[in-house]
């Protein structure tokens, strides 16, 4: 499923989505949401946050597919269920901090967004391809791949 997950975040975010967006959309878990209203919940997170170069987006939209993979868990027992979700957010943060050499956007392209100097720079310097690719690929293969059973994973 990881594969499958990041095959689709990647078309996704080809398209005319945000990393956030396809990264969430593609994880989709068994709420019932459907791509339509993943994609629309997240769609504010882009860009670091409304596209102010905070946390990657692509981090962003993994971190909700781990919450919502708790969802039952969260209704039947919320602190633990909670906890167990601040474990798994953690590790899938310092994973992708090891990885990329941060977590927010404006230092991981070098643009922020919320200026128009910023988004033309990740234009012309095919930030999209050259970095942001690799990102939405290992966040949704991360939160896909979370499937395996952790020490921290709790049944719903």
């Amino acid at each position: 499923m990881a594969h499958k997950a990041s095959q689709r975040a990647l078309e996704l975010f080809a398209g005319k989505y945000n990393c956030a967006q396809s990264v969430f959309a593609a994880c989709a878990g068994e709420t019932g949401l459907g791509e339509a209203e993943r994609l629309a919940v997240a769609s504010a997170f882009g860009g670091g946050l409304a596209r102010q170069g905070e946390v990657c987006g692509a981090l962003t939209g993994a971190l909700m597919a781990l919450g919502e993979k708790q969802s039952a868990a969260l209704a039947a027992g919320p602190v633990a269920a909670r906890d167990a979700v601040y474990t798994q957010a953690a590790k899938l943060m310092e994973e992708f901090r090891a990885a990329h050499g941060s977590i927010l956007c404006r230092e991981l392209t070098g643009c922020l967004f919320s200026t128009e100097e910023g988004q033309r720079a990740f234009k012309e310097q095919d930030i999209r391809n050259k970095v942001c690719n690799k990102l939405v690929a290992f966040a949704a293969e991360r939160a896909a791949g979370d499937e395996r059973k952790s020490p921290n994973h709790i049944e719903g």
